[in-house]
């Protein structure tokens, strides 16, 4: 049904597997309110093992916890002394050990308004774990889901963004003019001060 409606809506998908049992994915651009349901029909439709993560509270209801879980929903408790990443990278460990399957998906701007740069998490989780990262087009200039790279970081942030600025090169998002440009950036800092150690090595 999914890939039913996708094709109605005119979308094209491309994926031939995971190369691990885990990893991180990042989807690039996310400008629309849009970009969530076109997202979840895809993992449908290509049967994705993807997850995302969520404020815990959210899963405290009991109707809205069992739809966040049902599609693929992570509960992440922010005020945690591990800290977002911490809490995923420890999730990461567990699954490993169990020979679990687990593909986070993530937004790398972290919001569909317009930001300088994309936020860290993604980064400091995947180098945390030690897991490769996916990368997804979700171009809406050519109606085309795809994943179209996996990438082992270096450590080297300038190296590994300049690798995801040219393999997302001429991606169209819903709101091309919110696109957030492919280069380091948090919201307590510029992306010229961001520490190379501490994004390669979270706490």
């Amino acid at each position: 049904m999914a890939r039913w409606i996708l094709k109605m809506l005119g979308w094209r998908l491309e994926f031939e597997g995971f190369p691990t049992r885990q990893g991180v994915a990042i989807v690039y651009p996310h400008t629309s309110n849009w970009d969530f349901p076109i997202g979840m029909l895809a993992k449908w439709a290509l049967g994705i093992p993807a997850h995302f993560w969520g404020k815990d509270s959210l899963f405290k209801f009991p109707l809205i916890g069992r739809w966040m879980r049902w599609v693929g929903g992570i509960p992440i408790d922010r005020s945690s002394s591990r800290g977002v990443v911490g809490q995923m990278v420890h999730q990461f460990e567990q699954h490993k050990q169990n020979d679990q399957l687990l593909w986070l998906g993530l937004a790398p701007e972290g919001t569909r308004s317009l930001t300088p740069g994309w936020r860290s998490g993604f980064y400091q989780v995947a180098a945390g774990a030690q897991v490769p990262l996916a990368l997804v087009k979700l171009d809406w200039g050519q109606r085309c889901f795809s994943v179209v790279d996996f990438y082992d970081l270096t450590g080297q942030v300038e190296e590994d963004y300049a690798h995801m600025a040219q393999v997302f090169a001429g991606v169209q998002g819903f709101h091309a003019k919110q696109m957030g440009p492919i280069t380091p950036w948090s919201p307590q800092a510029s992306p010229k001060a961001v520490n190379v150690s501490s994004a390669s090595h979270p706490s």
